[in-house]
């Protein structure tokens, strides 16, 4: 058997199991990468399937780069002069700081990474501040620092206010920055561009810096339209810091200041946004006056919004009138992350027991109750982190309505 029938063979072995079990997103993923490199058509297919089912955005982005890739080759593929062009023979490397030759992008490298760097899906968020259960004092303080102005853009511009803002959102971990984000966009009317470090690393040199330069580009286009960056600390990090990833870091950052500063073009109507878990590792050139200089503390969710998010996990499930009150009052401190761990514990519990019985066995207050006492709020760990922050770092008023909620929790 030829080697190209012994890949057919093999595309259709997983075409079989893709079938099998068709909500198994990451079979399908690679059955999607698999079928790029034979058959793009089949690919697209797939894709198309793979992002109906619910695929991550980001992974999708990056394969319809990688379809596009493919279809330019197989429809134009370079010559073979092309692929090692003379002036990258003897450069020095800017990673590892020795002198030699660069290994050439391939032509895949090349179109992959700039048709990924022009594949920014934004979206119209049907979500409102509104529709953020409890969390009253961080919708005040997003009102009167962020929102208010926005909201009134005729009285913003009597006193020379652009449309536009930026803002950083921090806070322990799994707490809701990222729904927040999406909440604010839809309070706003304004399209939704999502951004992850790895939608923007590339392998080459100058690949990150134009792929920074394309999500503003995209943003100013779709204006009005809210970038709200994920995981700021891992892109927007001191300049500062040692490491060998120290030189790539302050080139993202430098990129990062001229498209806040309006530098390669106009941010009206371009709203920036933020959200770490660790607001001392920014760099503070981002976080100066004119940037990035409004925060807010996203803490863990009051008892209000943990009854509405225990409440929206257990709807529809069997259970038996559990008093989300009750679980309320347990969970002080808990993540909206941890109440999500919470709840699907105590429904796996359930469903053993109804198996194990032969009878539907449904979920109760006491059940969950039990089940609170297994489990450690992810948020602890963070504030111990950020206590010595606190006590020895410098604050230039970040941490103000943080130092204020230790205060009231009696937290050292």
């Amino acid at each position: 058997m030829s080697g190209a029938d012994q890949g057919d063979g093999f595309v259709e072995v997983i075409a079989r199991e893709v079938e099998a079990d068709p909500g198994n997103l990451a079979l399908r993923e690679d059955f999607v990468t698999l079928l790029l490199g034979q058959d793009p058509e089949r690919a697209a297919a797939e894709l198309g399937a793979f992002e109906a089912l619910g695929g991550d955005p980001a992974r999708v982005r990056l394969l319809r780069a990688r379809l596009m890739a493919a279809r330019l080759r197989t429809s134009n593929p370079l010559p073979p002069a092309e692929t090692t062009p003379p002036a990258a023979s003897s450069a020095p490397t800017a990673r590892s700081g020795r002198s030699g030759p660069i290994p050439a992008p391939s032509s895949e490298d090349r179109q992959d990474g700039g048709a990924a760097a022009s594949l920014w899906d934004t979206e119209r968020p049907a979500v409102t501040l509104a529709d953020v259960a409890g969390l009253a004092e961080v919708k005040r303080h997003l009102d009167t620092a962020f929102l208010a102005p926005l909201r009134n853009p005729e009285l913003a511009a009597a006193f020379g206010q652009k449309p536009g803002g930026s803002l950083l959102m921090y806070g322990p971990p799994g707490c809701g920055k990222t729904f927040i984000a999406r909440a604010i966009a839809g309070d706003l009317g304004a399209s939704f561009l999502h951004v992850t470090l790895a939608d923007l690393l590339g392998k080459w040199i100058g690949e990150s810096e134009k792929a920074i330069q394309s999500v503003f580009r995209n943003a100013r286009a779709a204006a009005p339209c809210v970038i709200f960056f994920d995981e700021f600390d891992a892109l927007g990090g001191r300049r500062t810091s040692g490491g060998g990833g120290s030189q790539a870091m302050r080139m993202l950052v430098t990129q990062l200041l001229e498209e806040l500063d309006g530098v390669a073009g106009v941010n009206d109507g371009v709203y920036f946004l933020a959200a770490t878990n660790r607001p001392w590792d920014i760099d503070s050139a981002l976080r100066r006056p004119g940037r990035i200089d409004k925060t807010v503390l996203v803490l863990p969710p009051d008892a209000v919004a943990r009854a509405a998010i225990v409440q929206g996990a257990l709807a529809g499930k069997p259970a038996d009138g559990v008093d989300v009150v009750a679980v309320a009052v347990a969970t002080e401190g808990f993540s909206g992350a941890d109440l999500a761990h919470l709840t699907t514990t105590v429904l796996q519990q359930a469903m053993v027991e109804s198996m194990s019985s032969g009878a539907l066995v449904p979920v109760t207050t006491d059940a969950v109750l039990a089940a609170v006492g297994g489990i450690v709020p992810s948020t602890t760990s963070w504030f111990d982190q950020v206590a010595p922050v606190l006590e020895y770092g410098v604050d230039d008023g970040t941490f103000d309505q943080l130092r204020t909620y230790r205060v009231k929790r009696g937290m050292r």
